[in-house]
């Protein structure tokens, strides 16, 4: 947890004036035995109404001063619990956003997401409680031992005696209670994972009547995390009741022996109840140190994982910001290129390809066959394993991230926009574009039709995850925003699947006609999109098997033209 206090250094002042009025409070709760005392001892024996009345106006002045500086307390806390929270939260998912696909698919999104919710939600209560409760538990534990040696030395002996069997008690079961916490937070993040399946995938799971199973998997993962949350409160709920029988033997104790003590006259009967109420708070405040231990377990717990979060350095490491394309040089250029995704099963293998500058490329293959990676290393979405990739003339890696995804823009195969207008979703590619450029855009992409028919044009609000419009559109305001922001280089990882052949042949003319100096890169199961590329690269089980036109293509490489006649594309073009 420490890694984490240096987000706690906007809030200094709230963790030195809360804690020191948090303090102020317990000394007043410490002085009220004292002051009860007084008054059975002084007021009630002697019976002395005005003393009584005196004594009983200072109980009420301590109550309402240590309940102001509670108020004080917390309020400083809810400040830098909840801004320590926020600030947290925010560099998490800064620092999630840093990383490379590869980080990201290492962790998976139902994990982080528990992360960013969750955990953070923890270390906010271990803040709040560190204000709160830390300096004030034990103060007030070694004040009452304090107060009643001060009373009664020989009494002082039993809750000397008592106090660190409480302890012992508390260590124990805490001690057990430790390795369930990172467990209920990863069957947590089980239920992440498939409430997000679910909800994602709703259609699908209707479409093939998997209600009952996917709610009895529910039922299942919440039943696990249940089972092991019992397990943890059948352990806390035996704090309370151990603690509560050895400090009310201590209590029967200290009440026989007192009450001996008050006979001989070594005790007043006023000092015997102060000395019951010292009692009494070290037991509470000893269940508050117990209380404490176990939020700051399972904040130690989630700060762990965190950390992990935080210590994970995207494997993609960033160049130099000033890139100058060499438009004589090919625009992409892939030299003995391997790539393996850690599982040592090479996904691509000694990859040379090189394309020019303003070329329209295919690339065909296989389920599998790598088609997808291969077009993914060129952004740097991933780092290849062996080799490199150039853009013009410049390997990748020594390229500003940013700057190479501003000339590399990738309109992948899952089409995916956000909840806002469609003019949002388009100014992704293009922060700055004015609504000309916008509707160009939609034109090029095949989209401007169907967009101008909706009654506030590009200013349509889109729902979450594209649900207002069908996958064919939603491929088509994607492709938009590739294109605006006029890319050097324009990858179509299977981006036009869901448009009719019609829609295909038209959105790939406007590319040709209106991108004539964009180099353009599509992916697609289609030789029929493919065949009027300039060229076509073929794919096999990882490997690039043949290079050439569609005519030559379909003359000698067996492997396209089974694709081609499986989908009944003639040889001619």
């Amino acid at each position: 947890m420490l890694k984490l206090a240096r987000f706690l250094k906007n809030y200094k002042i709230q963790l030195i004036f809360g804690p020191a009025f948090k303090l102020t409070e317990a000394i007043f709760e410490l002085i009220v035995p004292i002051v009860m005392a007084s008054i059975i001892d002084k007021g009630v024996n002697n019976n002395d109404t005005l003393y009584v009345y005196k004594m009983g106006g200072v109980l009420v002045l301590l109550g309402v001063t240590g309940f102001a500086c509670a108020l004080i307390c917390q309020y400083f806390a809810s400040v830098a619990s909840q801004g320590t929270g926020t600030v947290l939260r925010n560099e998490l998912f800064r620092h999630i956003n840093t990383l490379s696909h590869a980080e990201l698919d290492k962790f998976g999104t139902h994990t982080l997401v528990t992360r960013l919710t969750n955990d953070v939600n923890q270390i906010q209560l271990a803040v709040a409680m560190l204000i709160r409760l830390v300096i004030r538990a034990p103060f007030l534990v070694i004040g009452a031992v304090i107060m009643t040696v001060m009373i009664d030395t020989k009494l002082s002996m039993i809750i000397l005696a008592i106090t660190p069997i409480i302890a012992c008690i508390i260590y124990f079961i805490m001690n057990k209670l430790t390795p369930f916490y990172k467990l209920i937070q990863k069957k947590l993040d089980n239920i992440t994972l498939i409430t997000r399946e679910n909800l994602s995938g709703a259609r699908v799971i209707r479409a093939f009547s998997r209600q009952d199973k996917e709610r009895k998997r529910f039922t299942e993962a919440g039943d696990d995390l249940a089972d092991t949350a019992v397990r943890v409160a059948k352990l806390s709920a035996l704090l309370n009741p151990f603690t509560s029988v050895i400090m009310n033997i201590g209590i029967i104790l200290i009440i026989w022996t007192g009450g001996l003590h008050v006979d001989t006259g070594e005790l007043t009967q006023g000092q015997l109840i102060a000395f019951i109420n010292y009692m009494t708070q070290i037991l509470i405040a000893m269940l508050v140190v117990a209380d404490i231990v176990l939020i700051f377990t399972k904040a130690a717990a989630s700060a762990s994982r965190i950390n992990e979060v935080f210590n994970t350095v995207s494997s993609i490491t960033d160049g130099e910001n000033n890139f100058l394309p060499d438009k004589s040089k090919p625009a992409v250029k892939f030299n003995n290129v391997s790539f393996t995704y850690g599982n040592n099963k090479m996904v691509l293998e000694k990859i040379n390809l090189t394309i020019n500058h303003g070329e329209t490329v295919g690339i065909i293959g296989g389920t599998g066959s790598g088609k997808s990676t291969l077009i993914n290393l060129i952004p740097r979405l991933f780092d290849v394993t062996t080799g490199n990739v150039e853009i013009y003339g410049t390997e990748c890696g020594k390229i500003n991230v940013d700057q190479l995804r501003d000339i590399v823009k990738v309109v992948p195969q899952q089409a995916s926009v956000v909840s806002g207008t469609i003019a949002d979703n388009i100014r992704w590619g293009n922060e700055s574009a004015a609504e000309e450029e916008i509707w160009k855009a939609l034109s090029i992409a095949q989209a401007d039709k169907f967009v101008s028919e909706k009654s506030d044009g590009i200013n349509t609000m889109i729902d979450q995850g594209g649900k207002n419009v069908s996958g064919g559109q939603k491929q088509r305001l994607t492709i938009a925003r590739a294109i605006v922001g006029k890319p050097d280089i324009l990858i179509l990882d299977d981006s036009l699947s869901a448009l009719d052949a019609a829609t295909d042949y038209m959105l790939r003319t406007a590319i040709k006609e209106n991108c004539a100096d964009t180099t353009v890169i599509m992916v697609s199961q289609r030789a029929g999109s493919l065949r009027h590329t300039g060229k076509i690269v073929v794919m096999d089980n990882s490997e690039i098997l043949d290079i050439g036109g569609h005519a030559e293509l379909y003359d000698r490489c067996q492997v396209y033209r089974e694709i081609c006649e499986s989908q009944s594309v003639p040889r001619e073009v």
